[in-house]
């Protein structure tokens, strides 16, 4: 291969530029090749309307892959979780790096954990999907809380906190880490007490299905554990069809028996947003050796769900 710089595709925003610049250097080292960051305005990065109102799926990664297609960039960088969870024939999912913590992640007022919060506490969040948990968890714990729908960048987010409009905000653990602010965090939340998003805390590398050579060489990044439980969770997500935007959970654990990882197991949750109601099942078996087991898995699971009710829970967030 040669010496030419790859381009690598990316958004604007401080956590995507982060997480595309640690990419980047990674992939320069198993290629040998400079890697230029080549910012992309994505449609979720200019609407201020809310992810529950402009569907949220595809929107923070269209404008990348067409990019892609277009053959501007070579490959692209993704949160996975942001990824629809059907694949474009033409271009190939080459690596799904080791992730980052996958948890939910408290910013609040006076260093306050989310059960110190007080009476009335208002906690900002932009996900239908944390709403419902931390509202389902308020109810059942005697906590008198207020979900309050926010968008914005990681800065205008605890600017809410910082300013005293919101008593707390609900953050990704994983974000927070890349940007080199975790010590922002004043709790982290239990996976009990609220599943993350399926995918979150992975990265996606995308990059055209006929470069064979780049996909190669992307795929030295790829982390095969990592890969197997994101799969189950989309899997999951996509039985269910419900988009990013949708107030689905779910989380694939890898269970080790002393050093051996013999079993997986798949977590998932459904609810409303003010947290009445809840459809909450797992289901452990073999770790999955194929795509098509992980694939399996998260169906399986997917359809014990819709036969208690998830799909009436999901409501117009679905897609």
């Amino acid at each position: 291969m040669s010496q030419k710089a790859l381009r690598l595709g990316t958004r604007r925003s401080k956590l995507a530029m982060a997480q595309s610049g640690q990419v980047a250097d990674a992939v320069s080292q198993v290629t040998g090749r400079p890697v230029e960051l080549v910012e992309i305005t994505t449609y979720g990065d200019t609407s201020r309307e809310h992810l529950s109102q402009i569907g949220g799926t595809g929107v923070f990664v269209t404008a990348l892959r067409d990019a892609l297609t277009r053959g501007e960039v070579d490959f692209a960088v993704h949160s996975l979780k942001d990824l629809p969870t059907t694949q474009p024939q033409e271009l190939a999912l080459a690596a799904v790096p080791l992730r980052e913590d996958p948890r939910d992640v408290i910013v609040a007022r006076d260093a306050l954990k989310f059960t110190d919060l007080p009476r009335g506490a208002r906690i900002g969040t932009g996900s239908p999907r944390r709403a419902a948990q931390l509202n389902a968890y308020a109810r059942s714990h005697g906590l008198d809380i207020e979900t309050v729908s926010i968008r914005g960048n990681v800065d205008t987010r605890i600017g809410f906190v910082r300013d005293g409009e919101l008593d707390a905000v609900v953050l990704a653990a994983a974000g927070l880490n890349r940007l080199g602010r975790i010590d922002e965090v004043t709790d982290f939340l239990s996976v009990d007490t609220v599943l993350p998003a399926p995918g979150q805390g992975a990265l996606a590398i995308e990059c055209s299905a006929d470069d064979a050579d780049l996909i190669a060489a992307l795929g030295e990044l790829d982390d095969p554990f990592t890969r197997v439980a994101v799969t189950a969770e989309r899997s999951l997500l996509a039985a269910l069809e419900a988009g990013c935007s949708a107030p689905v959970g779910a989380l694939a654990d890898l269970l080790a028996d002393g050093q051996i990882v013999n079993e997986m197991r798949l977590r998932a949750v459904v609810g409303t947003p003010d947290g009445t109601r809840t459809v909450q099942l797992s289901t452990t078996g073999p770790v999955p050796e194929t795509h098509d087991g992980a694939m399996a898995l998260g169906r399986e699971l997917a359809t014990e769900m819709l036969a208690q009710g998830a799909a009436g829970l999901m409501g117009e967030q679905a897609r």
